[in-house]
């Protein structure tokens, strides 16, 4: 599964980052890293961006970006 898979609200786990070169770096640079949990908030209303929050920071990902984030696990968040 991908980043690009997933609902509103959960909490996932990134397994990989399959992007190489320069938007393999800026993934990197925001915090994608193996092992990394973070919040999926939502999708923009024409489904993109997506909006994510990595600890206390949110970033917007672009659907052709998010394919290249696959994740290890993915649950989804209760009363939030």
């Amino acid at each position: 599964m991908t980043l690009d898979d997933v609902q509103s609200m959960s909490r996932c786990t990134v397994k990989r980052v399959t992007a190489e070169g320069v938007l393999g770096q800026r993934l990197s640079d925001m915090g994608f890293c193996p092992g990394i949990c973070f919040l999926f908030v939502r999708r923009a209303p024409l489904q993109d961006p997506i909006h994510v929050q990595i600890g206390s920071y949110h970033v917007a990902l672009r659907s052709g970006e998010a394919r290249h984030i696959e994740l290890d696990s993915c649950s989804p968040c209760q009363g939030r």
